[in-house]
């Protein structure tokens, strides 16, 4: 059978079982050894399903996984997280928008934890959107801040997004996580620029919060010392070269568990919850990593990446409309899937054809992650908008909530412009 008609037909294959709610790693296992198996035949199609699934699985840059979600579900079980948005208030509050700022910036701080925007999105807003419903915020603004400042969690380290960016297009965490730090504070700051511009244009809408007290504020940030703790020691470690990003996970996840024993607050049932945790989530990760490993063969096998290269050349489109393409792709792919699915379906497609044109795979790794945060908090299918619903539909409809979030979807796209238009960002 023709390995180009092959090629195609896959990626049809795949997309019509991912919209029938086939799981992602299903149907990109099913797809690749059917499509493996038209190409070479059924003892080559047995041998990769065999070999393959195990030689990644083996790799030791993949054990950062289950080590950063060890180290978010032990902090998320122990309550280390707990005072953030209070912490944020604390020195935050005073500004204009002041408890959604402290929403955001709180959400920073999770991110730096957990890595992981719908945790991010939950953890916050069960506590920040209460708050500000109280302080007589506009709904709209006080969902639509927390829904945006959760997909911060996929750009600043440990970004899992970004670590399995890293194994798939083969480049440096290291690299990637600092990308991911710059490009998720300057994303933190225009999520201010916009609650201050709603602020500027309606103050009624955004009531300041009172003052808090020196005392009240060093309490606060003394209350979160297990999470400042915690970046240091893999920030500090990590940028500072002392251990890879791979033991990076391994040095945060231990130094989670010491202060939760110090804490008195990592008992049994606990700490049991957070392996449980870390195990299903793990499995589901590596099961679509290594579907997506074996699509990748598929896809290389077919040839179908070179063909799409030589089309785009011999209608000479330029590299802008290239990645114009590209960003349209992932901001639909991210209304309707998960992000590392959405991320591992195309990256087998687009990472040899953008090698044609000498693209930096860590900028485009940043710009991949930022896209399909977008799609997060962009209808129909928002994860982040539903996540914030579940916790605060005594208050707001989900309508309101999309309402909300669109203001920071621009500030997002403003974003992703600098980022096309300035890659040294």
């Amino acid at each position: 059978m023709d390995p180009i008609l092959v090629g195609f037909l896959s990626l049809l294959a795949v997309l019509l079982l991912i919209f029938a709610r086939v799981p992602i790693a299903m149907a990109l296992m099913l797809v690749s050894f059917f499509g493996i198996y038209a190409i070479v035949g059924v003892d080559s199609a047995l041998s990769m399903v065999t070999a393959i699934p195990y030689s990644f699985s083996a790799s030791w840059t993949l054990s950062s996984v289950p080590m950063f979600l060890l180290m978010g579900f032990v902090a998320y079980h122990t309550g280390m997280t707990r005072g953030l948005f209070e912490a944020a208030r604390a020195w935050l509050g005073w500004l204009p928008g002041g408890l959604a700022i402290s929403s955001i910036g709180g959400a920073s701080g999770f991110a730096a934890v957990t890595g992981s925007s719908v945790a991010c999105s939950a953890a916050i807003g069960r506590i920040a959107i209460p708050e500000m419903h109280r302080n007589n915020y506009d709904v709209r603004v006080a969902t639509g801040a927390v829904a945006a400042g959760g997909t911060i969690g996929a750009l600043i380290p440990p970004s899992i997004l970004l670590i399995i960016f890293g194994i798939q297009a083969e480049v440096s965490i290291n690299k990637l996580f600092a990308g991911g730090l710059i490009v998720g504070l300057i994303s933190m700051f225009l999520y201010f620029c916009v609650v201050w511009f709603v602020y500027w244009r309606s103050p009624e809408s955004l009531p300041l919060a009172e003052g808090v007290k020196r005392e009240e504020r060093l309490a606060a940030t003394l209350a979160i010392w297990p999470v400042l703790v915690l970046i240091l020691v893999v920030f500090g470690g990590l940028f500072g070269g002392l251990f890879t990003a791979t033991e990076a996970g391994a040095v945060g996840a231990l130094a989670t568990i010491i202060i939760g024993v110090l804490r008195k607050e990592l008992q049994r049932e606990r700490f049991v919850s957070a392996i449980s945790d870390t195990l299903l989530a793990s499995g589901s990760l590596f099961m679509i990593v290594i579907g997506a490993t074996l699509f990748t063969r598929l896809i290389a096998l077919t040839g179908i990446s070179w063909e799409i290269a030589d089309w785009i050349d011999s209608n000479g489109f330029s590299l802008l409309v290239i990645l114009l393409v590209i960003t349209f792709i992932y901001l639909a792919l991210g209304m309707f899937l998960e992000p590392i699915g959405a991320m591992l379906l195309t990256l087998p497609l687009f990472l040899p054809l953008l090698a044609d044109y000498g693209i930096d795979k860590v900028w485009f790794g940043l710009l991949v992650a930022k896209l399909l945060e977008i799609g997060m908090i962009t209808p129909p299918v928002g994860l982040n908008v539903f996540v914030i619903h579940s916790v605060a539909k005594d208050y707001v409809t989900l309508e309101k909530i999309f309402r909300g979030v669109f203001p920071f979807i621009v500030a997002d796209l403003i974003l992703v412009a600098l980022m096309l238009t300035y890659q040294q960002l």
